[in-house]
């Protein structure tokens, strides 16, 4: 896998993306960039205006939904499960410190595809009427294939995320399966290509050494971290 740091590009061995083996494959063949349409289905750009110490201030803001995050530990073989997908926005990250984003298309040669591949916890969006456990139960059938009943679920942490732009709610849960709730091979639904990845406890440590690079989101940090300290003992 190519890793995209500011100095530019560098290959380095990606052992994550070896393990893939289930869920579904993605094979990105074009990016190009256009402007936001008038409306949007998931993102909704305002200013707030405000008066702080008698003076009028003003920030633009975007709404987005709030999401679940799940941690997974499979007890039958040890390990910890996550997902593999591209994003869009860590790619137009990424490839923005050398080239400001345009419209058009992109030279996948300079900036592969590869840039944009993130390693996360399962999760999703709160979308729907139901609580926030059933919505977690969802996101882990859809995209990692193992179906667990909705009282399996620990909450490890509510907080809030993007607070500078967006604040969107974040429901971090903790869920251990076993090889027998295993019912399909993930992958989401829909047009979703998600990958599912499996770490042994020793390979997730290296995730949280100090001055390591990933470009997952700080859930996958911490998640990996309070299952270090609250959880691995007791699996071993």
């Amino acid at each position: 896998m190519i890793k995209f740091f500011r100095g530019g590009l560098r290959r380095v061995c990606c052992s994550d993306a070896k393990r893939s083996a289930l869920g579904r494959l993605s094979n990105i063949t074009r990016i190009w960039f256009s402007p936001l349409p008038a409306k949007s289905k998931w993102i909704q750009p305002c200013t707030v205006h405000y008066m702080e110490n008698d003076q009028q201030k003003e920030t633009h803001i975007v709404k987005v939904l709030d999401g679940v995050l799940v941690l997974l530990y499979n007890k039958s073989r040890d390990k910890l499960i996550f997902v593999r997908q591209f994003r869009a926005s860590v790619y137009q990250a990424l490839m923005n410190y050398h080239q400001p984003t345009a419209t058009g298309d992109v030279d996948l040669q300079k900036f592969p595809p590869e840039l944009g591949f993130t390693l996360e916890l399962c999760a999703g969006q709160v979308d729907k009427d139901k609580s926030l456990e059933d919505i977690a139960r969802e996101e882990i059938l859809e995209e990692c294939g193992y179906d667990v009943p909705v009282d399996s679920m620990q909450t490890i942490y509510q907080y809030r995320s993007g607070v500078g732009v967006s604040s969107g709610a974040q429901a971090l849960f903790y869920c251990e399966v076993c090889d027998e709730q295993r019912v399909s091979s993930g992958g989401g639904v829909d047009r979703e290509v998600i990958q599912v990845v499996e770490m042994s406890l020793d390979e997730a440590k290296k995730l949280v050494e100090t001055g390591n690079r990933t470009n997952g989101g700080p859930a996958l940090l911490v998640g990996v971290m309070w299952f270090l300290l609250n959880k691995a003992p007791k699996s071993t």
